[in-house]
């Protein structure tokens, strides 16, 4: 590798970090065209400690941009050092990096120099590239650029697994606050015109075996938290809108970091960078709403507009609703057991299927690999010495505190070197 390629990836890899929507699995590309790699279903990928995944070559095609953007370590008025790779490179550098087994595929995003569709062709160049030419199976995560045209929007996803496209903040509002030149209005554009292709392709499939596959692990977005004063309901009243809308796989929410240690441009709006614990809470939260069941006015309403801090949100709703608890785990409905503290969706199956056995014991329960600590609180089962009745929900959160079960605050994020 030159010196001058090496210079180019530490500072676009550098500047690719704070886009967090790298997550690489849902797709099933086949190797079967004696090429290199395969997806199969889904990659091995290693995380850092909050959740991002570092197993892509995750890197910005260039890091000029003509936009200013408040929240962006890109934006044109920042004073950074400024590179740009060239489609070969690009191509080069991922072939290398896998066959050396130092990454499982490509993450490839940008700025926008010139306009968007000048800076998409050449994204497009080289994702067609390394599947046509390098015959590359490997997993490719595209970020497509606001306003480009529909035509190369659409090819792009022939041969991409996963694409997306940042709405930046929660709300309109708060996006003409930090980043008046970009709007919602585009981002639902582009993402409207992948889940109508998505909807064609698939359907012609199941006439026609031999159409392509069109974007084959979905599309994502990511939205900067705490950059603007949106309360977290507003958040994800956003990404639950989204979800349906779009039928998006995945939202991300990433945490607002300044870029510089100077840069006091956005504290006058919120006035500290909100703590990473919110930004867990989040998933947290989306993660109940995508597989629990639950609704995002259980979660935030106008009472509670902002998540607990404190505990999870599965436990802070039990604890708001307790007149719902203890539940009886030897009659109770599945759903309902779903929605018990320190019990997930494998457990909950397992008991669901035992207690068709014979009444269920404590002893039985721990060991289905349930958080005991905390489910006890909220269920009972048929040797059960005590029930929720017997506490109040401030009791019940402050023994759940003490015993350090919920509370956990994640690292401050950090990409891994590829050197």
């Amino acid at each position: 590798m030159s010196e001058r390629i090496r210079e180019k990836l530490s500072i676009l890899a550098d500047a690719a970090k704070y886009d967090v929507s790298c997550a690489s699995s849902g797709s099933n590309r086949k190797n079967n065209n004696g090429g290199v790699g395969d997806t199969g279903n889904g990659i091995c990928h290693s995380y850092t400690e909050d959740g991002r995944c570092v197993s892509l070559l995750k890197i910005l095609l260039t890091n000029f941009c003509i936009y200013d953007c408040k929240f962006c370590v890109s934006r044109k008025s920042n004073d950074v050092k400024r590179a740009a790779f060239t489609v070969e490179e690009v191509v080069s550098l991922t072939m290398n990096f896998y066959r050396r087994n130092y990454i499982e595929g490509l993450f490839l995003s940008s700025g926008i120099f010139k306009n968007a569709d000048y800076t998409m062709e050449r994204m497009l160049g080289i994702v067609k590239k390394l599947r046509l030419e390098e015959k590359f199976n490997g997993y490719i995560h595209l970020k497509t650029i606001p306003g480009a045209s529909e035509a190369l929007v659409t090819e792009a996803g022939l041969y991409a697994d996963r694409m997306s496209i940042n709405l930046e903040m929660p709300t309109e509002q708060g996006l003409q606050m930090v980043a008046p030149e970009k709007s919602h209005r585009e981002v639902e554009k582009e993402l409207n015109v992948v889940r109508n292709k998505s909807i064609e392709y698939n359907s012609e499939r199941k006439l026609i075996k031999s159409v392509p596959k069109f974007v084959p692990a979905g599309q994502s977005t990511q939205m900067v938290i705490g950059a603007t004063s949106e309360n977290d309901k507003e958040i994800l009243l956003t990404a639950d809108r989204f979800y349906k809308d779009f039928s998006l796989k995945r939202v991300y929410y990433s945490g607002y970091i300044p870029i510089n240690n100077d840069d006091k441009s956005l504290l006058p709006l919120i006035g500290t960078p909100p703590p990473v614990i919110r930004e867990n809470r989040l998933y947290q939260t989306d993660w109940l709403m995508r597989f629990y069941g639950f609704s995002v006015h259980e979660l935030v309403n106008d009472e509670h507009p902002d998540l607990d801090l404190d505990v999870d949100p599965k436990l802070s709703w039990a604890l708001r609703n307790a007149h719902l608890f203890p539940v009886d785990i030897n009659c109770a409905d599945y759903k309902l057991i779903l929605r018990v503290p320190g019990i997930g969706v494998r457990s909950a199956q397992k008991i669901v299927a035992a207690r068709q056995f014979g009444k269920l014991h404590i002893y039985q329960i721990k060991k289905m690999g349930i958080a005991y600590n905390r489910a006890q609180h909220f269920i009972r089962c048929a040797d059960s010495p005590f029930s929720l009745k017997n506490k109040n929900a401030a009791e019940i959160k402050q023994t759940i505190l003490q015993e350090g079960q919920s509370k956990w605050v994640p690292k401050a994020p950090a990409q891994l070197s590829l050197f």
